[in-house]
């Protein structure tokens, strides 16, 4: 059964109570019965309505009544099936009639007021006439209606309906609190909605935890609880729960996994960042793009992983990194003292161009051949970087060779000193 089609039962019981069953209708009524002829005609128009179902003869009787001069008595049990009838015929705006027509006239107890402003706005909420069907709750209350768990739970809806949210707050806390321990989802995610809509954070980062605690697996409230800790500028707290996310298997696409890699480097984590990042390339859900591959060799740097930071480059290198990769290559070997390989990978970033400064690499290479005891070679590499670092390298060279020159003449003054003391 439709949400609808309960509202309307609900309607059509707390109407018929309101109506009562064959009394009076006010206290200026003095009548109490029917007339024989009226009395015949309005049995017919009940039977047709409430045994039969039969709408339309039903309202042919109702005309034939209508057409009659009838006692106050009548007049209220004619207006009362006519608001049943209409009901059922899903004429809302034809039972509204009836009902306010009802009391204007007195047919309604003063004590039944309340009840059948109360059904007026179940009427409109049939009809989605959210304006309406909130003034008639208000009605209710103010004739006394005590809303209980059901109508405090309308009432929450209707107000945050029409953008009144901290009145749905306080209905909706309500309802949470008579719910006790019955959990209702529906209650809570109203609640995450409005407290977000008037900024309160810290009673959505209580009922958040409430609702993960139930739906540990549940996507939507995990991003509630980090977009709520990035709100209120939290990041790290925002940092642990994406990485929990990550740890349960919940963040698959790029864009996310890259969150998770950006945020371990951002809290000093780069051996980590670098880990996921990897592994996430492997599996093909993050893209071995170039961008990628400089961040992964990068975060292997930073981390001091310089051996696995090679591939990397490699990889780079040929995926287009061009003749800056290759340099970065050279100066990944030259950190590992790979002194051959390191020359060979700066020699390509000199084919390749794209260098900054190629006076660096002709440094680096210099220094290669230094290492490598091919001082002539490294002599060259110096020279042609033909700045400050490779005439600082001559310059130590020359300071080298002539401290070795000096000690060769001190031992041939030494050895000639002792032959001629001998």
């Amino acid at each position: 059964m439709g949400f609808k089609a309960i509202l309307r039962g609900a309607v059509l019981a707390g109407m018929l109570t309101a109506f009562g069953t064959g009394a009076a209708f006010a206290q200026a009524c003095q009548e109490d019965q029917f007339t024989s002829k009226t009395g015949e005609v309005y049995l017919k128009a009940e039977q047709a309505a409430m045994v039969n179902k039969d709408f339309e003869g039903a309202a042919k009787f109702m005309n034939q009544l209508r057409a009659m001069e009838l006692n106050c008595y009548e007049e209220g049990a004619v207006v009362k099936l006519s608001a049943y009838i209409n009901i059922e015929r899903g004429d809302r705006q034809g039972a509204i009639r009836d009902l306010m027509s009802a009391l204007e006239k007195g047919y309604i107890p003063a004590k039944d007021a309340a009840q059948t402003y109360y059904n007026i706005a179940q009427i409109y909420l049939q009809d989605e006439n959210v304006d309406k069907a909130l003034e008639y709750m208000k009605k209710w209350q103010q004739a006394g209606g005590q809303p209980d768990r059901t109508q405090k739970w309308q009432l929450a809806v209707l107000y945050q309906r029409v953008d009144d949210f901290k009145t749905a707050l306080r209905y909706a806390e309500e309802v949470k609190r008579d719910d006790g321990s019955n959990y209702k989802q529906e209650v809570y995610d109203l609640l995450i909605y409005l407290y977000n809509q008037v900024d309160d954070k810290a009673k959505l980062a209580a009922v958040l935890e409430e609702v993960l605690v139930r739906n540990p697996t549940e996507r939507k409230y995990w991003d509630a609880i980090a977009g709520n800790y990035f709100a209120a500028d939290e990041e790290r707290k925002a940092f642990e729960v994406q990485k929990a996310m990550y740890l349960a298997g919940m963040l698959t696409k790029e864009d996310e996994l890259m969150r998770i890699v950006n945020f371990y480097n951002r809290f000093n984590a780069p051996y980590h960042s670098a880990q996921i990042l990897e592994k996430e390339m492997n599996a093909g859900r993050i893209s071995k793009s170039l961008a990628h591959l400089e961040l992964l060799a990068n975060l292997y740097q930073v981390a001091r992983e310089h051996e696995k930071a090679i591939p990397v480059i490699r990889q780079a290198a040929s995926a287009g990194g061009g003749g800056a990769m290759y340099e970065r290559l050279g100066r990944s070997y030259a950190d590992l003292q790979k002194w051959e390989d390191a020359e060979e990978a700066l020699r390509k970033a000199l084919e390749m161009g794209g260098l900054k400064d190629k006076g660096n690499a002709h440094v680096l290479i210099g220094q290669s051949r230094y290492e490598r005891d091919d001082r002539s070679g490294a002599r060259a590499e110096f020279r042609a970087a033909n700045n400050s670092a490779g005439r600082s390298w001559l310059g130590f060279m020359d300071s080298e060779e002539a401290t070795a020159d000096a000690l060769v003449c001190f031992e041939v003054q030494d050895r000639k000193s002792t032959r001629l003391n001998s």
